[in-house]
């Protein structure tokens, strides 16, 4: 098994078999964004491909009931590329329960609806988008590459196809002067989805990155702690989703929650209530950790 630099994957995917289909990220612009120091844009040849799969299955075959298709956005592939190797998965391991990917919007709509259904029958069965803001004065500020329309319609047409979407937000990426905004466009947006799986992070500026370059110029105001969860507050009261499970389990967050939308909107926003009176310890900085 062969990996390449930092590898990382979804808190869902911690069980998950990982597999480098490509090298970084395809877009890897994003003002916030330092994931992928270093490493070059690059998909993998199938047989780099291949030999980790074949390796997996002579070595640890029935330790793992999921595949997560890495770096990036694998989905970047050709329909045939992505195909072959779904193909190979699926006749090496064919007790797999689902294989997981990320996705961004471009390449979601580059490809029809009958190509993304075929990816759902051979258990592609899950996306993960970084939405990161719903606000497009914000996505655009930070270099997103896709506006909200596009990752909402996105979204619709792979869950249409049988791909569940799991979308991701970033809490406090407006700042202070569009914290409002950033969160009543991302609620609204995230509305407009309606995806399976809805979870937040909270922005950590990474040294290096265009946001950090900005805040330590002082074009850029960082919230506080209160103000990252009075943001999520805001933005789960407007939510109105119908059967999506709602997380904010990962490290960076200060507040960790979870529930099932609607239904446990009122206890959610209970909760963020007794961290914000005090009543419950947030996260200290030093366990935010990526």
């Amino acid at each position: 098994m062969t990996y390449k630099g930092t590898v990382i994957r979804p808190p869902s995917e911690a069980d998950s078999l990982l597999i480098q289909v490509t090298y970084g990220c395809s877009h890897d612009k994003c003002a916030f964004c330092g994931t992928y120091p270093g490493k070059a844009f690059k998909i993998r040849t199938f047989a780099e491909i291949k030999a980790d799969l074949e390796w997996a299955k002579k070595n640890i075959d029935g330790e793992f009931r999921r595949i997560f298709l890495c770096d990036g956005d694998a989905m970047c592939l050709s329909f045939n590329k992505l195909m072959e190797i779904l193909n190979l998965i699926n006749s090496l391991f064919p007790d797999i329960q689902r294989i997981g990917i990320y996705a961004n919007a471009r390449n979601i709509l580059a490809k029809t609806e009958e190509e993304l259904t075929e990816f759902s029958r051979n258990k592609l069965t899950i996306a993960y988008l970084g939405l990161e803001s719903g606000s497009d004065k914000i996505l655009k500020a930070v270099n997103k590459g896709s506006t909200a329309r596009e990752m909402t319609d996105a979204v619709i047409r792979a869950q249409k196809c049988g791909i569940k979407m799991s979308v991701i937000g970033l809490l406090g990426l407006g700042g202070r002067k569009l914290s409002r905004e950033h969160a009543l466009e991302t609620a609204r947006v995230c509305n407009a989805m309606n995806p399976r799986f809805l979870s937040f992070l909270t922005l950590m500026l990474v040294p290096g990155t265009p946001l950090c370059d900005d805040y330590e110029n002082g074009r850029f105001e960082l919230l506080t702690a209160g103000e990252m969860l009075e943001e999520l507050h805001l933005i789960v009261t407007n939510l109105e989703l119908n059967g999506t499970i709602f997380r904010t389990n990962h490290a960076s967050n200060y507040a960790p929650l979870e529930g099932t939308l609607p239904k446990d909107k009122d206890k959610l926003l209970r909760l963020l209530k007794t961290y914000l009176r005090g009543e419950a310890p947030v996260k200290d900085e030093f366990w935010r950790g990526l």
